[in-house]
């Protein structure tokens, strides 16, 4: 038995005879907005239903958060009782979308009477049904060309109701199918039968560097040579090109400020630091300063903008580390002890992630009955440095804080500065990391660096791109990062760290490298089964040797070179799996309307994989006897293609491929590439 029926004190006067079923994308029920970028194409498609033969129509009102009007889009038929509309992002920030729907008289009159006309029936009655239709039309029509158009056709039908004589079908088709006389009955919604979906559908429009970034994490200490010392922002400046022609275009820092003294970590993570050792950056607040201070070995506040309008003019964007998390000597330990929690002792409560210790740092208490300021403040840190020019932010350990912490500070900040994007750095259980995506961040960290074979991939990006996490989920694909040394690049193997490196790059068009670590293939392990660095550069100042002969640097600028050329690999919408003939062997490709590029992958970095490689002709265009050639864009070299199924051989030397499809059209003239 329904255990809650639907009451007729729950119904209106006259229950509508439309239903709007669903209306996607939508979050939760529109509790969270859906992620788009700017210049998107931003599409609504919405499930209307009639019963009986009667047809619908619908449309939204699109509005975006600093307008006072809305625009409106009529909705057209699909298939299957789905109806759509698009609109153009063409601002950052939230566009709040209402779906409506009512019955379409006009429609469904229209469809009827051509029907029993062209099966030579009498439509008088229906004539007197559709004049009826189109006097309350007119009521209702604001335009005045509209208005004439439609009085015309009022007349018109009048005329063949007085001679009593039929118009022919083909007159009836250009009388009824008149564009005006349509586009003026589609947009009258005053209706019985109007319904408006309960729920808006909102769009979060964040910048383009949201959706295709390349980032390249380095530490700026540690950008000296010889004699070892601190580095600093000017030298890190010196820094810069080397990073440009790599094709990258985000740089990020760890944490910039004055670290802490009191229990700071040594070299490897030691307990107890030895004269003269930097600490980690994560430690964050010394006398110096905390949150909104730098530390001064680093240099000034002038010579940390002077490096961000810098790469700025280099078209990268500086990345900031946001870590809410204090040394043991931060000035707000003195000032706000009501801010972190205290054990039964009276001593605070340092960072502990069992059995990991980190007595070099203390967490807030984000449960203190002094929450509102503390919030405050902590939104005041991100504007500060918004103010310097920060436009990208990497917020470390979020799943350690609020959740709605995160969602009311990102809103605060886009409020004023949309342009402001946020990564997520949650290495934790998938229905946390996915709520933090809904919450407002614009990137996640993801699993990649634990997926390895080819089912944890396919079985990963599927999820990714096919569910509804495509829709607030912004992956971000890091094959290392000062954490974490898989240990899969625990030896020093070109062909490895190349394949991860195309994976990151082409299986989602945002990724990052820790570097120079990783196009030096540092790969020694501190202990067996660990993933930490020996000799981290989390705990030391570090002197990288950028010169090497065995960098993949050239491999690294070349991939990027690609990624930043070709379209198809600057978006996720598109994504699909193609089969291949050998598990060793991953192949997949990324469109964007015409444009196709196909990436293949050798898993094993110890030998050569061949197999038969499928591609869709049919949904590309190409005809199975045709002739199509597949440009390698990694070394230049084209292969002439035929059929549907191909053959395929990587090598560790060269374990990839990424391929642009070149469809040749036969015309009269010849033969020409699309």
């Amino acid at each position: 038995m329904q255990k809650n029926p639907l009451l007729f004190s729950q119904l209106s006067k006259n229950p509508s005879s439309v239903v709007i079923d669903r209306v996607v994308p939508m979050i939760d029920a529109g509790r969270f907005a859906v992620k788009r970028y700017l210049n998107d194409d931003v599409k609504i498609t919405a499930h209307l239903l009639v019963h009986g033969h009667d047809l619908p129509k619908g449309r939204v009102h699109v509005r975006h958060q600093s307008a006072m009007e809305s625009v409106t889009y009529q909705l057209t038929a699909e298939y299957n009782d789905e109806w759509s509309a698009s609109f153009k992002a063409e601002k950052l920030g939230r566009y709040i979308c209402v779906v409506e729907a009512c019955l379409d008289r006009f429609g469904t009159w229209k469809s009827d009477v051509l029907k029993k006309k062209t099966a030579d029936q009498n439509i008088s009655i229906d004539l007197q049904v559709g004049l009826h239709l189109l006097e309350a039309l007119y009521q209702h029509i604001e335009e005045a060309g509209e208005k004439s158009v439609v009085s015309s056709h009022i007349t018109q039908i009048k005329k063949w109701l007085q001679t009593k004589q039929d118009p022919d079908l083909n007159t009836l088709k250009s009388s009824l199918n008149d564009p005006v006389l349509v586009r003026a009955a589609q947009k009258v919604f005053k209706d019985e039968s109007f319904v408006a979906f309960q729920s808006e559908v909102v769009f979060n429009i964040e910048p383009e560097i949201a959706r295709f970034s390349s980032w390249y994490e380095f530490f700026p200490r540690s950008v000296v040579s010889s004699p070892l010392h601190h580095g600093t922002f000017k030298e890190a400046e010196q820094r810069l090109p080397y990073i440009h022609k790599m094709g990258f275009n985000v740089v990020y820092f760890p944490p910039i400020h004055p670290i802490g003294r009191s229990f700071r970590k040594g070299k490897n993570n030691n307990v107890t630091a030895q004269p003269g050792e930097v600490g980690s950056p994560w430690a964050i607040g010394a006398a110096e300063g905390g949150h909104k201070a730098i530390l001064p070995e680093l240099g000034t506040l002038q010579d940390f903008k002077s490096l961000v309008q810098k790469a700025r003019g280099m078209g990268m964007e500086v990345a900031m580390d946001i870590a809410f998390q204090c040394a043991p000597d931060h000035p707000y330990v003195k000032e706000h002890p009501e801010w972190f929690k205290k054990r039964p002792d009276g001593t605070i409560q340092y960072a502990e992630n069992p059995p990991k210790k980190y007595q070099d740092i203390y967490p807030f208490d984000f449960e203190t009955p002094a929450w509102r300021e503390l919030w405050q403040e902590l939104l005041s840190v991100v504007q500060y440095w918004v103010n310097a020019g920060v436009k990208v932010f990497r917020v470390d350990n979020p799943h350690t804080k609020p959740f709605h912490f995160w969602e009311w500070l990102i809103a605060n900040v886009r409020q004023e500065h949309p342009e402001v994007i946020f990564l997520s750095e949650a290495f934790t259980r998938p229905k946390i990391m996915q709520y933090l995506a809904k919450s407002g961040f614009s990137q996640s960290y993801t699993y990649f660096t634990w997926r390895n074979v080819k089912w944890e991939l396919t079985e990963y990006m599927t999820e990714l791109t096919q569910s509804e996490m495509k829709d607030y989920f912004g992956a971000n694909f890091w094959p290392n990062t000062p954490d974490i040394l898989h240990e899969s690049l625990q030896t020093p193997n070109p062909a490895q760290y190349k394949a991860r490196l195309v994976l990151a790059a082409t299986l989602m068009s945002n990724y990052g490298i820790y570097g120079p670590a990783f196009e030096l293939m540092e790969s020694a392990p501190k202990a067996k089964g660990t993933e930490e660095y020996l000799d981290s550069e989390k705990y030391e100042v570090r002197v990288w040797n950028l010169e090497s002969p065995n960098s993949l640097t050239p491999y690294i600028s070349k991939v990027n070179q690609i990624r930043n050329t070709q379209k198809p690999l600057q978006q996720n919408r598109n994504f699909r799996f193609h089969p291949i003939s050998n598990d060793q062997l991953i192949a997949y490709s990324k469109t964007l309307g015409s444009e196709h590029i196909v990436t293949v992958v050798n898993l094993d970095a110890h030998g050569t994989q061949s197999g038969l490689l499928e591609l869709p002709l049919l949904d590309w265009n190409i005809r199975e006897d045709d002739n199509f050639d597949m440009e390698d864009l990694l070394t230049g070299t084209k292969y002439t293609w035929n059929g549907w199924r191909n053959f395929i051989e990587l090598r560790s030397d060269q374990p990839a491929h990424i391929f642009k499809v070149h469809i040749k059209s036969t015309t009269q003239q010849g033969t020409t590439t699309v």
